[in-house]
């Protein structure tokens, strides 16, 4: 008997089990990207979903609106006045002063010099401009528009 208690005695410590997390560290990374793939695939799906919306509820509206609209075109019009002509209103704009302006010729030359050209013709277009508004500025003659 002294024997069977010798070899059930604890010989070494067993060392500590790893955690769960460090044990299935391959199985967490690969549900963290199934979770990040998941939202933003949801999220995508919801922007393309709000889109649709507003696009089907502008065809609907087009369609209630064409079926008012044959509604309205088969009842008769008994009106034996002559269509009004409306002119166009004449709005008076306040003149810029010469001063803004060349400040505004200023800040559209500064704008100019950051555009980058796509083609040779873009970029000849964009130097005339850039010419004419310096020699605005050098002159300090303001045209009258």
């Amino acid at each position: 008997m002294q024997k069977s208690m010798e070899s059930s005695a604890p010989s070494a410590p067993q060392p500590p089990n790893p955690s769960v997390v460090r044990r299935y560290k391959l199985a967490w990374r690969l549900l963290l990207a199934a979770n990040l793939a998941v939202g933003a695939y949801m999220f995508m799906g919801v922007k393309k979903k709000d889109a649709d919306t507003e696009n089907g509820n502008s065809t609907k509206k087009h369609k209630e609106e064409g079926k008012a609209v044959a509604e309205l075109s088969s009842v008769p019009i008994e009106s034996t006045t002559p269509p009004a002509t409306m002119e166009p209103l004449k709005v008076q704009l306040q003149p810029i002063p010469a001063d803004q302006q060349l400040d505004l010729f200023k800040w559209i030359l500064e704008e100019k010099r950051k555009v980058k050209p796509k083609d040779p013709e873009e970029k000849k277009r964009i130097d005339e401009e850039k010419a004419i508004l310096k020699h605005f500025i050098k002159t300090k003659s303001v045209p009258n528009l």
